[in-house]
Protein backbone atom coordinates (compact mmCIF):
# COMPACT_ATOMS: atom_id res chain seq x y z
CA UNK A 1 0.00 0.00 0.00
CA UNK A 2 1.25 3.46 -0.86
CA UNK A 3 2.24 5.49 2.15
CA UNK A 4 1.45 9.09 2.74
CA UNK A 5 4.31 11.37 1.84
CA UNK A 6 6.17 12.78 4.82
CA UNK A 7 6.94 16.14 3.24
CA UNK A 8 3.42 17.61 3.46
CA UNK A 9 3.49 20.68 5.64
CA UNK A 10 0.84 21.34 8.27
CA UNK A 11 -0.49 24.15 6.12
CA UNK A 12 -0.95 21.88 3.11
CA UNK A 13 -2.87 19.35 5.21
CA UNK A 14 -5.25 22.02 6.47
CA UNK A 15 -5.80 23.20 2.90
CA UNK A 16 -6.59 19.70 1.70
CA UNK A 17 -9.00 18.91 4.52
CA UNK A 18 -11.04 22.05 4.15
CA UNK A 19 -11.47 22.30 0.39
CA UNK A 20 -13.22 19.69 -1.70
CA UNK A 21 -11.79 19.65 -5.20
CA UNK A 22 -12.95 18.01 -8.40
CA UNK A 23 -10.36 16.86 -10.93
CA UNK A 24 -10.81 15.62 -14.47
CA UNK A 25 -7.69 14.00 -15.91
CA UNK A 26 -7.86 13.12 -19.60
CA UNK A 27 -5.01 10.93 -20.82
CA UNK A 28 -3.82 10.23 -24.32
CA UNK A 29 -3.28 6.56 -23.47
CA UNK A 30 -6.10 4.26 -22.44
CA UNK A 31 -4.17 2.25 -19.84
CA UNK A 32 -0.62 3.33 -18.97
CA UNK A 33 -1.37 6.81 -17.64
CA UNK A 34 -4.85 6.03 -16.21
CA UNK A 35 -3.46 3.01 -14.36
CA UNK A 36 -0.74 5.18 -12.83
CA UNK A 37 -2.97 8.03 -11.69
CA UNK A 38 -5.73 5.70 -10.49
CA UNK A 39 -3.16 4.24 -8.09
CA UNK A 40 -3.02 7.42 -6.01
CA UNK A 41 -4.70 6.79 -2.66
CA UNK A 42 -6.87 9.89 -2.60
CA UNK A 43 -8.99 10.73 0.43
CA UNK A 44 -12.57 10.49 -0.79
CA UNK A 45 -14.10 13.08 1.49
CA UNK A 46 -12.12 16.00 0.06
CA UNK A 47 -11.60 15.21 -3.61
CA UNK A 48 -13.32 13.66 -6.58
CA UNK A 49 -10.99 12.26 -9.20
CA UNK A 50 -12.20 11.30 -12.66
CA UNK A 51 -9.64 9.81 -15.02
CA UNK A 52 -10.37 9.09 -18.65
CA UNK A 53 -8.15 7.31 -21.14
CA UNK A 54 -9.22 8.83 -24.44
CA UNK A 55 -7.07 7.06 -27.01
CA UNK A 56 -6.92 10.43 -28.80
CA UNK A 57 -3.77 12.23 -29.85
CA UNK A 58 -2.76 15.59 -31.31
CA UNK A 59 -4.98 18.51 -30.43
CA UNK A 60 -8.05 16.26 -30.59
CA UNK A 61 -7.11 15.18 -27.05
CA UNK A 62 -7.74 18.69 -25.72
CA UNK A 63 -10.98 18.87 -27.67
CA UNK A 64 -12.01 15.54 -26.13
CA UNK A 65 -11.20 16.91 -22.67
CA UNK A 66 -13.41 19.94 -23.33
CA UNK A 67 -16.31 17.75 -24.47
CA UNK A 68 -15.93 15.44 -21.46
CA UNK A 69 -15.85 18.38 -19.08
CA UNK A 70 -19.01 19.85 -20.57
CA UNK A 71 -20.82 16.51 -20.53
CA UNK A 72 -19.84 15.53 -16.97
CA UNK A 73 -20.67 18.96 -15.57
CA UNK A 74 -24.02 18.98 -17.33
CA UNK A 75 -24.95 15.50 -16.07
CA UNK A 76 -23.53 15.80 -12.54
CA UNK A 77 -24.20 19.47 -11.92
CA UNK A 78 -20.71 19.88 -10.46
CA UNK A 79 -17.97 22.00 -11.97
CA UNK A 80 -14.41 20.68 -12.16
CA UNK A 81 -11.84 22.76 -10.29
CA UNK A 82 -8.99 21.47 -12.45
CA UNK A 83 -8.84 19.76 -15.83
CA UNK A 84 -5.54 18.13 -16.81
CA UNK A 85 -4.50 16.80 -20.21
CA UNK A 86 -1.79 14.13 -20.18
CA UNK A 87 0.01 13.41 -23.44
CA UNK A 88 3.35 12.56 -25.03
CA UNK A 89 5.38 14.41 -27.63
CA UNK A 90 6.04 11.26 -29.65
CA UNK A 91 2.38 11.00 -30.65
CA UNK A 92 2.26 14.55 -32.01
CA UNK A 93 3.77 16.45 -34.89
CA UNK A 94 5.60 19.60 -33.80
CA UNK A 95 2.78 21.80 -35.04
CA UNK A 96 0.04 19.83 -33.32
CA UNK A 97 1.98 19.46 -30.07
CA UNK A 98 2.41 23.22 -29.67
CA UNK A 99 -1.16 23.82 -30.81
CA UNK A 100 -2.45 21.37 -28.19
CA UNK A 101 -0.55 23.25 -25.49
CA UNK A 102 -2.03 26.57 -26.62
CA UNK A 103 -5.52 25.12 -26.91
CA UNK A 104 -5.31 23.69 -23.38
CA UNK A 105 -4.15 27.02 -22.00
CA UNK A 106 -6.93 28.87 -23.82
CA UNK A 107 -9.48 26.57 -22.19
CA UNK A 108 -7.98 26.96 -18.73
CA UNK A 109 -6.70 23.37 -18.71
CA UNK A 110 -3.38 22.26 -17.27
CA UNK A 111 -1.01 19.95 -19.11
CA UNK A 112 1.21 17.11 -17.90
CA UNK A 113 3.24 16.44 -21.02
CA UNK A 114 6.25 14.26 -21.63
CA UNK A 115 8.85 14.67 -24.34
CA UNK A 116 9.29 12.04 -25.53
CA UNK A 117 7.10 9.54 -23.66
CA UNK A 118 5.35 9.12 -20.30
CA UNK A 119 7.95 6.54 -19.29
CA UNK A 120 10.44 9.39 -18.91
CA UNK A 121 8.63 10.18 -15.65
CA UNK A 122 9.31 6.64 -14.42
CA UNK A 123 12.98 6.79 -15.38
CA UNK A 124 13.45 10.04 -13.46
CA UNK A 125 12.72 8.08 -10.30
CA UNK A 126 16.09 6.39 -10.83
CA UNK A 127 18.32 8.82 -12.71
CA UNK A 128 18.62 12.32 -14.05
CA UNK A 129 18.21 11.68 -17.76
CA UNK A 130 19.19 14.67 -19.90
CA UNK A 131 19.75 12.89 -23.22
CA UNK A 132 17.04 12.42 -25.80
CA UNK A 133 16.27 8.73 -26.32
CA UNK A 134 13.36 6.89 -27.88
CA UNK A 135 10.53 4.88 -26.33
CA UNK A 136 12.26 1.52 -26.82
CA UNK A 137 15.31 2.78 -24.94
CA UNK A 138 13.04 3.97 -22.12
CA UNK A 139 11.67 0.44 -21.87
CA UNK A 140 15.16 -1.07 -21.77
CA UNK A 141 16.26 1.28 -18.99
CA UNK A 142 13.15 0.60 -16.93
CA UNK A 143 13.65 -3.12 -17.32
CA UNK A 144 17.12 -2.81 -15.82
CA UNK A 145 15.95 -0.65 -12.93
CA UNK A 146 12.91 -2.81 -12.16
CA UNK A 147 14.82 -6.07 -12.52
CA UNK A 148 12.23 -7.42 -14.94
CA UNK A 149 10.84 -6.55 -18.37
CA UNK A 150 8.89 -3.32 -18.22
CA UNK A 151 5.14 -3.87 -18.62
CA UNK A 152 3.69 -0.83 -20.35
CA UNK A 153 0.15 -1.11 -18.94
CA UNK A 154 1.14 -2.24 -15.46
CA UNK A 155 -1.18 -1.24 -12.61
CA UNK A 156 1.56 -1.91 -10.04
CA UNK A 157 4.33 0.47 -11.06
CA UNK A 158 3.10 3.33 -8.88
CA UNK A 159 3.63 1.16 -5.81
CA UNK A 160 6.94 -0.18 -7.09
CA UNK A 161 8.57 3.23 -7.51
CA UNK A 162 6.63 5.32 -4.99
CA UNK A 163 9.49 5.56 -2.49
CA UNK A 164 11.64 7.30 -5.11
CA UNK A 165 9.02 9.87 -6.10
CA UNK A 166 10.84 12.79 -4.45
CA UNK A 167 13.86 12.00 -6.60
CA UNK A 168 11.71 12.06 -9.75
CA UNK A 169 10.18 15.43 -8.85
CA UNK A 170 13.60 17.00 -8.30
CA UNK A 171 14.94 15.52 -11.54
CA UNK A 172 11.91 16.77 -13.52
CA UNK A 173 12.33 20.27 -12.09
CA UNK A 174 16.03 20.21 -12.90
CA UNK A 175 15.30 19.20 -16.49
CA UNK A 176 12.90 22.08 -17.04
CA UNK A 177 15.45 24.55 -15.70
CA UNK A 178 17.85 23.52 -18.46
CA UNK A 179 15.63 25.05 -21.15
CA UNK A 180 15.74 28.83 -21.33
CA UNK A 181 13.57 29.90 -22.96
CA UNK A 182 11.41 26.77 -22.83
CA UNK A 183 10.08 25.20 -26.02
CA UNK A 184 8.24 22.00 -25.00
CA UNK A 185 8.12 20.64 -28.54
CA UNK A 186 11.93 20.72 -28.82
CA UNK A 187 12.90 20.26 -25.16
CA UNK A 188 13.83 16.58 -25.23
CA UNK A 189 13.78 15.16 -22.69
CA UNK A 190 11.38 17.11 -20.50
CA UNK A 191 8.17 16.55 -18.59
CA UNK A 192 5.61 18.37 -16.46
CA UNK A 193 4.00 15.22 -15.04
CA UNK A 194 5.47 16.13 -11.65
CA UNK A 195 3.18 19.17 -11.47
CA UNK A 196 0.09 16.95 -11.53
CA UNK A 197 1.72 14.47 -9.14
CA UNK A 198 2.47 17.24 -6.64
CA UNK A 199 -1.10 18.49 -6.81
CA UNK A 200 -2.56 15.03 -6.20
CA UNK A 201 -0.12 14.42 -3.35
CA UNK A 202 -1.91 17.11 -1.35
CA UNK A 203 -4.82 14.70 -1.01
CA UNK A 204 -3.14 11.37 -0.24
CA UNK A 205 -4.64 9.28 2.51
Amino acid sequence: MARKRNDNTFGRKVFARNKRKYFLIVCEGKKTEPNYFNSFRITKNVIKLEIEGSGANTDSLVEAAFELKQKRERVNGQRFDEVWCVFDRDSFTAHNFNRALRLAENNGFKVAYSNEAFELWYILHFEFLDAGINREQYFEKLGRYLGRPYEKNSNKIYEEIFERQNVAIKNAEKLLQRYDPPNPEQDKPSTTVHLLVEELNKYLI
